[in-house]
């Protein structure tokens, strides 16, 4: 008979021989969080890992394909093909001809197993040729011009055809009116096509990371890596406020949706018992994700990462957030988690007047603020990034929004990060603001937490490190009765709404940590001269050495 401390053993052995080195190259997803691999300890390895089934350690990109995807990447570099943004749409385009010949071939099948037409076809008999199934093995030379040339029994390229199918297709084919086929070379669209193939796009998992670690791409280059907030902030911030199966979630600056995304990723592991129930199924796929953002083609790019992972059918909004076109939305979601862009000014005229009622400002992350205020149910939660300067601002504006958040809503935390969190393309500090809208007040306590690393350097390499404070404030998170007896002294604490009351309402949590200064003990001056005329005589007694040697 094998005893428990037997099995514990071998498992243990086991984790450490296998998962251990095979995370050390890995990124990788364990108790419904992300940890980097450079961070991983035996001891983290085993404190976490032990309930957990081996095969937890294989969904995710392989080196081989992660390889594939640098190598394209290079592949559009040399090609001319510069601009990380432009990389990603054209990938993105391909993407989706792929998923519509594989839906052509789902719906044929459907067909032929019923006996019956083809319900809705994609493609016609007659445009064969456009489908990837089609021409992905063909010469690069004659791919490349069903790609950029019409002929007479082909009056439509495969890419124009991409622009045609409609909303039917998923949210994605709505926004393809303005889609322009940058590949200049048969080469770089072979490459192309060929690496998109090897995608086991049945495994949401993967194709979900693949994306994720392209977008990733905007980030370490430094270009319109504003749109793009770090995965590992989107999952604290998802992680404390914990959405649920009823919530309607929506980001008003979206990006590249990845709040709405992590939001799905979370609801599948915390709340699998959605998509046993066919009332939750369907509010998960046409209800819960709603995302705003004015940008062509970060649209394009959240509609793909949304579909890749899984949310067919999020709402999302092209226009503005800020201007009359969103007017109606008020009272509407439970849950707004978003990154507003920072440092940003607009006109009075181009904003839509109610915004302007809570505090008037011309400044962008004042006003997203006020946005969030209005389309917030009452009982809806927010966790928000907003810059520094929002927390202890001076000027009307700044005290009348934290005013209202503190008086008449309920603001329940304040997460002050590092300035090197956003680098490469920004160095602001920046902080986390928790809050529920009341229009009643509420605010009692306020938690705040003085993070200080997030496990990457702060620098514009921003390589993974050993410290990392996230994991620390999730779990003081948990403990508000334990937190309740912290000193200000610590990172974390909670401040009485009277103190920030007393402060005008600055946010800034500076303004109440209990700094510690260390009594330093220095000689007395006489000892200090002493000192140096000892160290004095002794250098006059070794040149004079130096000098008797040389002679």
């Amino acid at each position: 008979m094998v005893s428990n401390t037997s099995v514990e053993f071998y498992r243990n052995k086991l984790l450490l021989t296998v998962a251990y080195p095979f995370l050390l190259t890995h990124p990788l997803i364990v108790a419904e969080k992300r940890f980097k691999s450079s961070l991983i300890s035996q001891h983290f390895s085993l404190k976490y890992l032990y309930c957990y089934p081996l095969t937890t350690f294989i969904k995710m990109i392989t080196g081989q394909l992660k390889s594939d995807i640098d190598a394209l990447w290079e592949t559009f570099w040399t090609g001319g093909i510069a601009n990380p943004l432009t990389v990603i749409e054209q990938i993105t385009y391909l993407l989706f001809l792929r998923r519509l010949d594989e839906e052509q071939t789902l719906k044929e099948s459907k067909a032929n197993r019923l006996g019956t037409a083809i319900e809705k076809p994609i493609y016609t008999p007659e445009q064969r040729e456009l489908r990837w199934s089609y021409f992905k093995d063909l010469d690069p030379k004659v791919m490349y011009e069903i790609f950029t040339r019409t002929t007479d029994d082909r009056p439509i390229t495969a890419f124009d055809f991409m622009k045609t199918v409609g909303g039917e297709e998923g949210q994605f084919a709505r926004f393809l009116d303005n889609a322009t086929f940058m590949i200049r070379s048969p080469r770089l669209l072979d490459k192309a096509v060929e690496m998109i193939d090897k995608i086991p796009m049945k495994d949401r998992d993967t194709k979900g990371d693949l994306y994720e670690y392209l977008l990733s791409k905007l980030s370490t280059s430094g270009t319109n890596g504003q749109f793009r907030t770090p995965r590992h902030i989107i999952r604290m911030m998802v992680e404390i406020v914990k959405p649920t199966p009823t919530d309607v979630v929506c980001d008003p600056s979206a990006g590249t949706a990845g709040f709405l995304v992590e939001t799905g990723e979370y609801l599948r592991n915390k709340h699998p018992e959605i998509f046993h129930k066919p009332e939750s199924k369907q509010h998960f796929n046409n209800e819960m994700f709603n995302a705003i953002e004015f940008d062509a083609s970060m649209m394009q790019i959240a509609a793909m990462n949304l579909m890749l992972h899984g949310i067919e059918h999020p709402k999302l909004n092209p226009n503005d957030a800020l201007s009359q076109a969103n007017a109606h939305i008020k009272d509407e979601y439970s849950l707004i988690l978003a990154n507003p862009p920072f440092t940003g000014s607009l006109d009075y005229d181009a904003v839509e007047n109610s915004l302007l009622s809570t505090a008037k400002t011309k400044k962008t992350e004042l006003l997203f603020l006020s946005l969030m205020l209005r389309m917030l149910k009452v009982g809806g939660r927010a966790a928000v990034i907003v810059p520094d300067g929002v927390v202890f601002g001076s000027t009307g504006a700044h005290k009348a929004l934290r005013r209202e958040i503190v008086e008449n809503q309920q603001l329940q935390a304040v997460i002050s990060m590092p300035s090197g969190v956003f680098r490469p393309y920004a160095g602001v500090s920046t902080a986390v603001l928790v809050f529920t809208k009341t229009n009643s007040g509420g605010t009692d306590q306020v938690w705040f937490y003085d993070m200080q690393a997030d496990g990457y350097s702060l620098d514009d390499k921003r390589q993974p490190i050993a410290v990392n404070d996230i994991p620390d404030i999730l779990e003081r998170w948990q403990k508000p009765e334990e937190e309740l007896q912290r000193q200000r002294k610590e990172k974390s604490f909670f401040v009485p709404r009277a103190d920030i009351v007393a402060q005008d309402y600055d946010l800034s949590i500076n303004r109440y940590k209990e700094l510690v200064y260390e009594q330093v003990q220095y000689d007395a001056p006489k000892e200090i001269i002493t000192h140096i005329k000892e160290l004095q005589l002794q250098n006059s007694q070794d040149l004079q050495a130096l000098e008797a040697l040389l002679g």
